[in-house]
């Protein structure tokens, strides 16, 4: 190993300013004259810090680290350097105070551990990146108490914007209606409420629960069980009102049997307890209710589709996990995602047109139906 020989560079930075460097470049230390170390400064530089070192104004450093053309490149080189050197970053809050302007959205969510939400999150946080944005995500558990607290904690950080799936239970959204009032836009995703003065982006419900149905009606499926989600819900209302109405609608005779399950552990119980009715079909509203499903059904032993078939309405992920693949109907988070970060930048740019979008449907064809 080298021995460490260090040497003096003064003048660099300033008259006031010397750098100690170790010739084989394994550290740097600056002192600032007479011998008063500022390596300290390091863990919070400042513009007035780095204008002291240097000997010039606050305003000429920030003109120069803002690359202003009234500042000389000499002048230009010895800021830049000095501020790398000390590992200056611009302060967020006192920019965000000056521009009103934090560049931070707020995300409220029931759970990140869902994949339609994660891969939601996941095409917001790339477009926020992209744009210049932060984001910041909050997990609400589905209790309307967490969803007011994330609220209020992203009040406190001054968001630009906010997008929130609502949590079955909240039946109030005056709170988050409150911040049109400091021009905060905020867009309802998935789990929207039924209120049709806010923006709102979703999966095309009724479209998604007709194609399913009608995928059943082809297969010419003659006893049909099919579970929904939390009732008090819009998204359930309406995949529920859409499914029964193709499948009542029919020429076939079907016979239906519907209920709700509100989690994978009452899908189970739903599942195991409907087996006794034999049906030869069961349609799942979501990933949640499908996984609740096929954990009943590997109870009994049974397999899709010898002994009973299996759709759901999926964003792609779950279904792929089983042998053969579950027949879903696609509604992407990623696209959801893209559509509910574009409508937000619409917003932000002044428009104040209110408008409910959604993504189109498809069916994907496992072997499970």
């Amino acid at each position: 190993m080298k021995q460490c020989k260090k040497y003096t560079l003064k003048g660099k930075y300033g008259a006031n300013v010397c750098e100690i460097v170790c010739e084989n470049g394994c550290c740097v230390n600056i002192l600032l004259l007479p011998w008063a170390p500022i390596h300290c400064y390091m863990n919070n530089t400042t513009l007035k810090k780095i204008s002291e070192i240097l000997g010039l104004s606050i305003s000429t450093i920030s003109r120069a680290l803002k690359d202003h053309p009234d500042i000389s490149d000499k002048t230009k080189q010895r800021v830049v350097e000095l501020a790398t050197t000390l590992d200056y970053e611009p302060n967020a809050n006192a920019i965000n105070l000056r521009t009103s302007n934090s560049k931070l959205f707020g995300l409220i969510v029931p759970t990140i551990g869902n994949t339609f939400y994660n891969s939601f999150i996941a095409a917001v946080e790339e477009e926020s990146r992209k744009a210049g944005y932060s984001l910041m995500i909050l997990q609400s558990g589905d209790d309307p108490a967490v969803e007011l607290a994330s609220l209020k904690l992203c009040r406190q950080n001054r968001i630009t914007g906010l997008f929130v799936c609502i949590s079955p239970h909240t039946n109030n959204i005056d709170a988050f209606l409150k911040l049109k009032d400091i021009e905060v836009p905020v867009i309802f995703f998935d789990k929207v409420p039924d209120n049709a003065t806010c923006n709102k982006v979703c999966v095309a419900d009724e479209a998604a629960s007709t194609i399913a149905a009608n995928s059943i009606i082809d297969k010419k499926k003659k006893k049909v069980l099919a579970l929904f989600g939390n009732p008090n819900l819009l998204i359930t209302k309406k995949r529920q009102e859409a499914f029964v109405q193709t499948i009542t609608s029919s020429t076939q005779k079907i016979k239906l049997i519907t209920d709700t399950a509100e989690s994978t552990i009452q899908a189970e119980e739903k599942m195991l307890q409907y087996v006794k009715e034999k049906p030869d079909t069961v349609f799942c509203m979501s990933d949640e209710i499908l996984m609740g499903v096929m954990k009943a059904l590997q109870k009994k032993q049974m397999k899709a589709p010898e002994d009973i078939g299996v759709i759901t309405i999926s964003s792609g992920q779950i279904p792929k996990l089983y042998y053969p693949e579950i027949t879903y109907v696609e509604t992407s988070g990623a696209k959801l995602g893209k559509l509910a970060f574009s409508r937000m930048m619409v917003c932000l740019a002044g428009s104040t047109f209110i408008q409910n979008l959604t993504i189109e449907s498809i069916l994907v064809e496992g072997g499970s139906l």
